[in-house]
């Protein structure tokens, strides 16, 4: 780990492509014992599918247009200053049904999570990824997939 402070003015942030819209890198386990952080940009009619974690915790802000979240029972419609908290075990999935992407600002606790995004841009940059492998690379992930994630195309 880094232990110095980390400063990305607009746009300097790495960047993935997932599903084919932007993701900026903002902390990974190199600075952080804590937790990485991402600027998501999630396709219209993109969907995680439903999954839950072991370990994880995720957090999200919804910086721009607006996503829906299953979380355990409910459904959230998610805008704009909205936030939402998952812990550990509990079912949840996150998906755009609109026409426009959504903008999020996410983190993932512990962190790590920025090499589960590395292999799922590679898998998803020639569309709809092949179930077996992201499935292999979900449990790899502290992620159970109970649905599947959906690409628009």
């Amino acid at each position: 780990m880094n232990a110095a402070p980390v400063i990305h003015l607009p746009d300097e942030a790495p960047r993935l492509t997932v599903a084919g819209h932007p993701m900026a890198v903002l902390i990974t386990a190199r600075e952080s014992r804590h937790a990485c952080m991402f600027d998501w940009m999630v396709p219209p009619r993109f969907a995680t599918g439903l999954h839950v974690h072991r370990v994880q915790e995720e957090t999200f802000y919804v910086l721009d247009g607006a996503c829906e979240w299953q979380v355990g029972d409910r459904l959230v419609t998610a805008r704009r200053g909205a936030y939402v908290f998952i812990p550990p075990g509990v079912p949840h999935d996150i998906r755009n049904p609109g026409d426009a992407p959504a903008r999020l600002l996410m983190t993932v606790s512990p962190p790590g999570h920025e090499d589960y995004f590395k292999e799922l841009s590679r898998l998803t940059a020639q569309g709809r990824p092949d179930p077996e492998a992201l499935a292999a690379l979900r449990r790899r992930f502290d992620t159970d997939q109970l649905s599947t994630l959906t690409v628009a195309g």
